[in-house]
Formats: structure tokens, C-alpha cells, sequence
């Protein structure tokens, strides 16, 4: 499903996080598409063990080792590019992560990178890099003023449908639920293109998009249009994904309204975990994640309707999962879903309707 051919091979670090909602990343890449064929994954704690199998109970033959060194003994081909696999708080590089990536520019490997920490910035490894002729590929960079655009307008004149996948907290699966969809909607025939706003997206392979948190805020609104515009302009899609970021009202980072109000999202997913009460990371603060109902009124006030719900069961066993998709719907009155254990068809549907409805494809 990736836009990209995947040509070149990767290692993905993840040391010991891999279990953690902090290496989504990762778990983007071994769910799939992937920019890169990945070779192995480097995390001491799941060593031994096959990624997909940990991540959702599906072998997909990513094989995990405890460290770098043991991953290139163990593989025949010599990995291309070592990967970032995580997401921390405020992107700082772990140290676990800056040694092996210490190891992977010696033995000449290119480095990839997402977090804001940006490698280009570490004069020792610029020095061990260049010195084995590994190339620094920091994603976070912020790209020049100059080549940024200013908002104008344009992306609220298309009559392609736009749905943002939206979250009632950071780290809750909206990337891999868009991607799902996407995914139902090509089988059908449904010809559906994505637009993402996060360093997964771009690792992923996918053509049209920017890395949203990298962007100078004025210009956010005016890169997301680009984005949109392009992605009409080149595949003219029946339908445009819009992946969203963070929360509306996560205080460490608000976000989502600008694919509404600048990128004319008029149809929303929503993401949700029944399980957790603060927002991820700020449980000391106190920060609670506000009632769903009133998120899918406040979209409502920001000119979008809530199409489905969908659940992250962070937290829940299977039965209480089952639990909370029958309480939701009845008090919701929407279609409540569990992508990852059912799959997207379901969702799907849910979008067929309301294009339907407002007379789209």
C-alpha cells in the first residue's frame, strides 16, 4: 500500500520501548507500509521474539535482537539505514538509542531520524559519519521560511471529501487506524489517498504530506493545504485521509482543529481509549482527558460530524474492550469500532454511508 517502492533496507531501534506507546514509530513500520524492507528490530527487552507477534499476535517475520551488533551478525544483507523507532515526550534521544546509532554510522550505515534531537546537531556522531561515509537524515528539520506557504484558501474550494482521523489524546493509534481505512477503501474501489502530518507518515512512503510539529506555526495551516492540493492535483482521489495529531485539548500540544477549519475536513474519525483517564504522560499534572461526548460537540462547533468512533483498548481485556463498543454505541449513537481486532470493513461502511449521504462518491 506504500507509495514509495521499497527498495532499500533498514534496521529499526526501538531499546527497550518497543512495548511502549513511545515507539509507535516502530510499530508502524513492522504493521505496515514501510518505506524500507525491514530487516530486524533492536530492542533488549522483546529480544528472541517475532515484532508483529508482540505488537498484535501476528508474525510477520521481524525478527528482534538485543542489540545492533547481534543483528548484523545474525543477517546476511548489511541494513542500508539504522531507524529511529521512537516518539518520546519533547523528542529527546534516548541514550540507548545515540550508542547504537553510534555503532550503525561506524560500520557506515545512513541514519535516520524523527525526533526534534536532531543528529545533525551531535558533533561526535557528524564526525564518526562522516568519517565511514554515513549519511544524516534528520526529518525534523525545519525546512527554510522561504520554502514555506502561507495559507490562502484554496484547499476550502475542493469538492473532494476530506475525513480527519482525530484523537482524544496523543499516541492512541490514529495513524494506524487512517492507514486501515485507506487500506478498506482501496479493496473497495474506493480510490482513497492520505495525507500525513508525522514522521511515521514519511517513513512510511506516503507521497503527500509534512511533518506538522516541525513547522513553524504560521505555516502549518498553509502546508497542510499544499499537501492537499497536491495530493488532488496528482491522483485525484474520490476521497483525502487527513491524519491528525496529538488532541484538541491535550495542553502539551493542542491540535487538530487546523484540518477542520483550514484543511476542510467536514467528516471525522475519532480515536478513543476507554481506558485511560489523563492524557498520556501528564498523569502527574492531573491533566483529565475530557467526556467523548464533549469532543464530538466541539467538533461539531469547529464544522465537522463525528462519522465513527474508533477504540484503542490500551488498558482493557478483550471482554472489557467488547464492553465499552456496546456501552458507546448506545450512547452515542454512532458506529463504534475496534479496528485492530476487527479490522476496518466496518468503518468503511460507516464512510460509504455519510459520502452517500452528502452525495459524494
Amino acid at each position: 500500500m506504500t507509495d514509495s517502492p521499497v527498495r532499500e533496507s533498514a534496521v529499526v531501534l526501538t531499546n527497550g520501548l518497543l512495548d511502549t506507546v513511545f515507539a509507535k514509530t516502530a510499530h508502524g513500520l513492522v504493521r505496515g507500509p514501510s518505506r524500507y524492507r525491514i530487516l530486524g528490530l533492536v530492542d533488549a527487552a522483546a529480544a528472541g521474539h517475532d515484532a508483529g507477534e508482540l505488537l498484535d499476535g501476528r508474525r510477520r517475520g521481524t525478527p528482534v535482537f538485543a542489540t545492533l551488533a547481534s543483528l548484523l551478525e545474525a543477517t546476511d544483507e548489511r541494513p542500508e539505514f539504522c531507524v529511529v523507532g521512537v516518539a518520546t515526550a519533547g523528542g529527546v534521544m534516548p541514550p540507548e538509542v545515540r550508542s547504537d546509532l553510534m555503532v550503525a554510522a561506524a560500520a557506515g550505515i545512513s541514519l535516520v531520524n524523527g525526533l526534534h534531537q536532531l543528529l545533525a546537531d551531535d558533533a561526535e556522531l557528524v564526525s564518526i559519519a562522516t568519517r565511514a561515509g554515513s549519511r544524516i537524515i534528520d526529518l525534523r528539520r525545519p525546512r527554510p521560511v522561504r520554502e514555506l506557504r502561507f495559507w490562502t484558501g484554496a484547499s476550502l474550494q475542493l469538492t473532494t471529501p476530506r475525513v480527519a482521523v482525530l484523537g482524544t489524546d496523543c499516541a492512541l493509534g490514529k495513524r494506524t487506524t487512517a492507514t486501515l481505512l485507506l487500506a478498506a477503501c482501496r479493496e473497495s474501489g474506493l480510490r482513497a489517498e492520505l495525507v500525513y502530518t508525522g514522521q511515521t507518515g514519511w517513513l512510511q512512503g506516503f507521497r503527500h504530506g509534512f511533518i506538522l510539529d516541525a513547522t513553524p506555526n504560521d505555516f502549518v495551516c498553509g502546508e497542510l493545504e499544499r499537501a492537499i492540493l497536491q495530493c488532488q492535483e496528482e491522483t485525484k482521489p474520490d476521497l483525502i485521509l487527513l491524519e491528525g495529531q496529538s488532541a484538541l485539548r491535550n495542553p502539551a500540544g493542542p491540535c487538530g482543529s487546523e484540518l477542520i477549519l483550514a484543511g476542510g475536513a467536514r467528516g471525522v474519525i475519532l480515536q478513543h481509549a476507554p481506558g485511560r483517564r489523563f492524557f498520556e504522560d501528564l498523569e502527574a499534572q492531573g491533566c483529565v482527558i475530557p467526556p467523548l461526548e464533549e469532543e464530538i460537540r466541539l467538533i461539531r462547533l469547529l464544522g465537522a460530524e463525528v462519522w465513527a468512533v474508533t477504540l484503542n483498548g490500551q488498558g482493557l481485556g478483550h471482554d472489557r474492550e467488547r464492553q465499552a463498543q456496546v456501552r458507546l454505541r448506545e450512547e452515542l449513537g454512532l458506529p463504534v469500532i475496534l479496528p485492530l481486532r476487527d479490522g476496518a470493513d466496518e468503518l468503511l461502511e460507516a464512510v460509504q454511508r455519510r459520502l452517500a449521504l452528502e452525495g459524494e462518491p
